[in-house]
């Protein structure tokens, strides 16, 4: 049975772009905030020498410092002011999702509903203050001990000047992306924060492309090699979409209900669950995860103790250590988001108060068990998918000495970004059309009048 919403939004009338203002108007303010924070990537660090910390960077961007820059769109490789992007803000909300599970008061406030959920997210952003100024003091400390191949410092006047202003900059321009990402969200199309990452990563694909292609150029990689690569992403893009779209519908019967006087047929409709209902959000979690700490012991493994050396090494781009951490956390994020997203005991009461219940199970604590079974054995296909997805083309791509750009995980964030982006679009076209729709049923009762 197709809705009328299914069937509008199969025949959606694209010209209604042209009337839709409101829709326009979201769509200029995302453009313009995000051209703020591609502006705000090239505001560099006060008190650096951008030509040492350029030189530095180029001998340690094959590791984890090269894919931190790719998700902060250039901005750690130039060491400006949006070096750490979003994501202490991103490392900030897990630590308080996970507090929610294990913390009562935290696990009150989820509950109070609006007013709790204003409150968790001021603690988020505290947290974020608190993370950037550690992430921040810990980058000042690493370009005090960076040193170019002239024996220069990267760092014009060191101390504890340098520090603090180091420190004020980098909360300041990551409080900012915060503050960016929430108006997007409120105020524009899409999700701020993803938007914001995606952007970063879309503004690198040119470089990236040149560098491949550059390598085949100097015979550094073959012909046969870039060609497998690009259809190795055209593919990727293919699975990710499919997968993304794919659902198993759960047929959810509803009961024969009586009206003036007359006993009406037996409705029924599908609860839609998807094989990855938690997105994107197990990488960017497991990334960031990783990313940050090991950021600052890359900045400081050069001139650093033996251990802090090691460590690096061990846990470089396409190490073991590295890929079994990255897989634990993505599987781990995909099992514990959608324990948030989706809760079967809430939804089988759900469906028992509307007098709905899945064929051939007991409403109830049948149908819970139920929908928890069915869940559980997603959430295991989602998990393998994206640890498949995000680390075998990581192994490919760290042999070959390729951009991080034609990964797994950047295809994934861009492809599924831009697919909430476009549903978004549509949503507030056929929200469009209804408002249309009733003004003119409207305008023809009173003419009947």
């Amino acid at each position: 049975m197709v809705s009328l919403a299914e069937k509008m939004a199969a025949n959606m009338d694209m010209s209604a772009f042209s009337k839709a203002d409101e829709l326009k108007k979201r769509l200029w303010f995302t453009v313009l905030a995000l051209i703020v924070f591609r502006v705000g990537t090239f505001v560099p660090l006060p008190g650096i020498d951008p030509t040492i910390v350029a030189e530095l960077f180029a001998r340690n961007s094959g590791g984890l410092l090269g894919m931190f820059n790719m998700f902060a769109g250039g901005a750690l490789e130039r060491m400006t002011i949006f070096a750490l992007n979003i994501m202490p803000y991103i490392s900030a909300s897990i630590i308080v999702q996970l507090g929610q599970s294990i913390i009562p008061s935290l696990q009150s406030l989820k509950k109070e509903g609006e007013a709790g959920h204003r409150k968790i997210t001021q603690y988020t952003r505290y947290l974020t203050v608190l993370i950037t100024i550690i992430q921040g003091y810990g980058i000042a400390v690493g370009l005090e001990s960076m040193s170019g191949a002239s024996g220069m410092s990267a760092v014009l006047l060191p101390g504890g000047l340098f520090k603090f202003t180091t420190i004020v900059s980098l909360v300041g321009g990551t409080m900012f992306i915060v503050w960016l990402g929430e108006q997007i969200t409120a105020r524009g199309v899409g999700n701020g924060s993803s938007l914001i990452i995606t952007v970063g990563i879309i503004a690198n694909i040119p470089s990236a492309l040149a560098q491949t292609f550059e390598l085949g150029r100097v015979g550094s990689m073959s012909t046969g090699v870039i060609l497998m690569l690009l259809v190795m992403a055209v593919a990727l893009v293919y699975l990710i979409i499919f997968v993304e779209r794919a659902q198993r519908k759960i047929i959810i019967q509803y009961p024969k209900r009586q009206a003036m006087g007359r006993m009406g047929a037996a409705e029924s409709s599908h609860l839609p669950l998807k094989i990855n209902p938690t997105g994107v959000i197990p990488p960017i979690f497991a990334s960031s995860l990783l990313l940050l700490p090991i950021t600052i012991a890359n900045l400081s493994a050069e001139n650093g103790p033996a251990w802090v050396q090691n460590l690096s090494q061990m846990l470089g781009h396409g190490q073991p250590l590295y890929l079994a951490l990255y897989a634990f956390l993505i599987a781990f994020f995909a099992f514990f988001y959608t324990a948030i997203v989706f809760n079967p005991e809430e939804t089988a009461e759900n469906l028992k108060k509307h007098g709905g219940f899945v064929a051939g199970i007991r409403p109830g604590k049948n149908t819970a068990e139920y929908l928890d079974y069915v869940i559980t054995r997603l959430t295991v296909l989602g998990a393998v998918y994206l640890v498949g997805l995000c680390i075998l083309p990581e192994i490919l791509i760290s042999k070959l000495s390729v951009p991080f750009i034609l990964g797994g995980t950047t295809l994934l964030i861009v492809v599924q970004v831009t697919m909430d982006f476009v549903g978004q679009i549509q949503s507030h076209l056929l929200a469009y059309q209804y408002e249309s729709l009733i003004r003119k049923a409207s305008l023809a009762g009173k003419k009947r009048r």
